[in-house]
């Protein structure tokens, strides 16, 4: 036996105390810090259940000393010794191995280590791209460390909640055929059969469903998904979902499930309290109407008004135009505000601008002689009922902001609910100190795709109508509702789920109205309507996002930093140097062939 594989590991990095003291032992681990006071040198040895100080006398060890001397940052030793106390007045409370430290008698330097490319032992910031192409040192900092040791407790919680309930892990297949389910699919060829392909999952949706027809009423995963769509810093190519469903229930049971779920998950994991509970629930025509958004941030206040009434009789043209129109005038106020510079207002101008409206009016609400006016360029086309009412309708004050769209309905909702989360931003509104959830519920079944010029499900195609409005089907699909229900978090929505249609009656007439003959019917979703003819059973479910509910907990901005290794924005994996070119016998095999893009744009091939 060699002498490195003598030196077994007795203990971690992270348990050593004061009880410990007089025995020796062995630690592996990594130099988190190395301090040479001219004599005795410290080692900070780090594995990732903590740090314990390790000190290389000359005079106890002259040979540890002398490896210790040519220890650097991020070397992998083995350390053998005895634990001591620490002398008077060098306790580092901050460590939970603060009061003791290591004698060496031996250390055997494991593996050297180049210099890194940033630092492991200080949380500096680094440019991300760096951090995403040595990601494995990154994962050695104590944040990401922290952060998918949460996620894996996280993801133990949620086994042992849902398995004490009767549900049932089971896994279903990567390779599965393509499926409209709301983004692009990613896709692999089939080597067997050529020009044939899989598509890799958006989600398990179907294949959950048929488990319910299958008989096993209680079904959830741990689900890895795929979806080729734009990123952003809370979406990620690939990610992993809360996967569950769930037969012979309805809305209500579904949400008191997962309400159930998180509220004992953020109790447990949170460093911070719920705002409220139970969870607030808000339909979706409300969500739009007050927030101006179907994901509601609700640590703060800024609610929107819908004020279309208070100018019926007006003669201000922006107003009376967009009332003609079909529109509507909604605003909010922001406490405080009116003191707002020309170029803060022009600046909030410009960003609903950028946002899609027309313009912005303002109106800064002050005192005079003890009457309400306002400091604005369109005061003087307002009566003074008129801006008594707004000051009433907003509970607004002298010293508030009144900010008022006159748009389209969808976009006013739009435009509103991105300047009242900036404002709130910029303004230091949000109350940090909580989490705040809600359920959305009772969404539009459809949207109509005006570039295609059809209907398209605002959720998937097998979410159920609610009862009452099935008839719409027929008449106006805009008013169908669909037993819908969203989980919202701090302003991110969590996860959508519904109630699923069962019966091949009502999904064949959902696909017909989204423009699906029967021929394309049969091709798509042949397999889920004949399993709908074997006695499916109702049924539903939901899919909470497990990385942006991991992200909240660790109190992240970017999805990126609670997954062990996450794509770059442009969906790129910057460690493997993913996406990569594959060679030409792979192609062939695979039956490809790829297209020189400037030579078909000339040659039309």
């Amino acid at each position: 036996m060699s002498a490195r594989a003598g030196l077994r590991r007795h203990t971690t990095c992270g348990e050593l105390r004061r009880e410990h003291v007089g025995r020796t032992v062995t630690l592996k681990g990594w130099v988190h810090r190395r301090r040479d006071h001219g004599g005795l040198i410290f080692l900070d040895l780090r594995d990732r259940y903590g740090i314990t100080q390790v000190v290389a006398n000359p005079a106890h060890s002259p040979d540890a000393h002398a490896t210790a001397e040519r220890v650097r940052a991020e070397y992998v030793l083995a350390v053998t010794g005895q634990v001591v106390a620490r002398p008077e007045g060098t306790v580092n409370p901050a460590l939970p191995t603060g009061e003791i430290e290591v004698v060496a008698d031996r250390i055997e330097i494991l593996n050297p280590s180049k210099t890194p490319p940033f630092p492991i032992a200080e949380e500096t910031d680094v440019d991300e791209s760096l951090r995403l192409e040595y990601r494995y040192l990154d994962l050695r900092r104590a944040r990401l460390q922290r952060n998918l040791l949460l996620r894996h407790r996280v993801v133990r919680f949620v086994r042992q909640y849902l398995e004490e309930r009767d549900f049932v892990e089971i896994e279903t297949p990567m390779l599965i055929k393509s499926t409209p389910e709301g983004a692009r699919d990613y896709v692999v060829p089939s080597r067997i059969f050529p020009g044939h392909f899989y598509a890799l999952p958006q989600s398990p949706q179907q294949l959950k469903q048929l488990l319910m027809v299958a008989g096993f009423d209680r079904y959830y995963q741990i689900a890895r998904c795929m979806r080729d769509e734009d990123l952003r810093a809370d979406r990620q190519p690939e990610f992993t979902q809360i996967d569950l469903e769930m037969s012979f229930v309805d809305v209500e049971d579904v949400i008191d499930l997962v309400e159930g779920l998180y509220t004992e998950m953020f109790e447990q994991f949170a460093s911070k309290p719920l705002k409220e509970k139970p969870f607030p629930r808000l339909t979706y025509a409300e969500a739009m109407l007050r927030y101006g958004s179907d994901k509601p941030d609700l640590r703060f206040g800024l609610e929107i008004q819908d004020v279309s009434d208070v100018f019926t009789a007006t003669e201000f043209g922006v107003f009376k135009n967009a009332l003609a129109a079909g529109g509507v005038i909604r605003g909010f106020a922001v406490p405080g505000f009116a003191d707002a510079t020309r170029s803060q207002l022009d600046q909030l101008t410009e960003l609903a601008r950028s946002f899609g409206a027309k313009g912005l009016v303002w109106l800064a609400l002050q005192q005079d002689e003890g009457r309400l006016t306002a400091r604005s360029p369109v005061a003087k086309f307002l009566s003074e009922h008129e801006l008594a009412t707004l000051a009433e309708r907003f509970r607004a004050n002298p010293g508030d902001l009144l900010l008022l769209v006159a748009d389209a309905e969808s976009v006013a909702a739009n435009v509103l609910g991105r300047l009242r989360n900036q404002v709130a931003r910029d303004r230091k509104l949000i109350d940090e100190s909580v989490h705040a959830f809600c359920w959305v519920i009772d969404p539009p079944l459809f949207e109509w795709n005006e570039d295609e010029q059809r209907w398209e499900a605002m959720h998937h195609p097998f979410t159920s109508p609610r009862d009452e409005d099935i008839p719409l089907l027929d008449s106006d699909p805009s008013r169908v509702r669909a037993k819908a229900y969203d989980l919202v978090a701090d302003g991110y929505e969590l996860g959508t789920g519904s109630i699923r249609i069962h019966q091949r009656e009502v999904q064949n007439k959902i696909f017909s109205i989204m423009g699906y003959d029967d021929a394309e019917i049969e091709r798509r979703f042949g397999h889920l309507l004949r399993a709908f003819e074997y006695g499916a059973p109702p049924h539903g479910g939901m899919a909470p996002g497990l990385d942006r509910t991991v992200m909240i907990l660790a109190g992240e901005s970017s999805l990126r930093e609670v997954i062990a290794f996450p794509k770059n924005q442009r969906a790129q994996d910057l460690m493997l140097g993913a996406p990569s070119p594959i060679d030409e016998r792979q192609l062939r095999e695979l039956h490809l062939c790829i297209v020189d893009t400037e030579e078909s744009s000339t040659t039309g091939a």
